[in-house]
């Protein structure tokens, strides 16, 4: 999809990191801009910026693990725009803390697949048939993760699992457009291990009660606290600007890239040494963190 501007976008996670970031760059690229969220007040914070600056910008309150708030999220583009054409199934919650997957509540479990895996479903059983139907130029991306659909780290099961899955899942989907002949292209995006501010690591405090399991929300509440304590660590913090992830995906989106990953030796090595490892029937090793001497 090469051409944006007067285009429909249809975003999930707007109200921060990543999806709020994607907002501002399809905003500025002349689009018409839908972003959903379930915290009302910065989503409406977001769009309020975006109009500030001139966009035709909308806020919907949806909650992507209900399909029919999903279908709503969809009923209400189509009749506030009448058409959708990009559509970015982009919001994801860490699910729980690190440690033995055999540790993780079914809670954790259920929660992370729900918003992870699910969300996207949703997404496109919401979307898709109708961006068939209207037969546009269109594109579905979905965020994915190194962490998980490139190489898993040991101590994130439940969004590392989660995450693998959204990547096959978008494997699957460009086939089938491709087989039933739709002129809408597919995109995996994958952030990049140095993107701080997603709202990912501070989603514990926003866990939904009916996946609780009694416990106080835990977590680091804000970017600005993982960059305190990292500072009081002695790490100085180095990340890249969601800006940065957001107009790299865009580019991706324009030249009809299904991969769309940080380009970086780490990357690179880590994709090399997983086939490498699947091809020479060796144990995964790629996995691991490098041990220190």
């Amino acid at each position: 999809m090469d051409e944006f501007d007067g285009r429909v976008a249809v975003i999930t996670g707007g109200a921060g990191g990543v999806g709020a970031a994607l907002g501002e760059r399809c905003a500025a690229e002349g689009m018409k801009v839908v972003l959903a969220d379930v915290e009302a007040d910065a989503l409406d914070a977001v769009v309020l910026r975006l109009r500030t600056a001139g966009a035709d910008a909308e806020a919907v309150v949806c909650d992507v693990t209900d399909f029919d708030s999903v279908v709503g999220l969809a009923d209400f583009a189509y009749d506030r725009f009448g058409a959708v054409h990009l559509l970015c199934n982009n919001v994801g919650v860490g699910a729980s803390g690190r440690g033995n997957m055999w540790d993780h509540t079914l809670n954790d479990w259920g929660w992370g697949i729900s918003v992870n895996v699910w969300g996207v479903v949703h997404g496109i059983k919401a979307f898709v048939p109708r961006m068939i139907e209207a037969g546009e130029e269109g594109h579905v991306m979905n965020t994915s993760s190194g962490n998980g659909g490139i190489a898993p780290l040991p101590n994130t099961a439940v969004y590392a699992t989660t995450k693998a899955a959204v990547t096959t899942l978008s494997e699957v989907l460009y086939g089938q457009l491709l087989a039933v002949g739709a002129d809408i292209g597919v995109s995996v995006l994958f952030p990049g291990p140095k993107v701080l501010n997603t709202g990912l690591l501070t989603s514990g405090q926003r866990r939904p009660r009916r996946w609780s399991d009694g416990d106080a929300p835990s977590g680091p509440r804000s970017a600005a606290e993982i960059e305190a304590r990292l500072r009081a660590a002695g790490v100085e913090p180095d990340f890249t600007p969601v800006e940065d992830v957001a107009a790299e995906a865009i580019e991706g989106v324009r030249a009809g890239r299904f991969w769309i990953l940080p380009r970086s030796d780490r990357t690179d090595s880590q994709i090399r040494a997983r086939a490498d490892s699947m091809l020479s029937r060796s144990n995964p090793t790629y996995m691991h963190p490098p041990r220190r001497p």
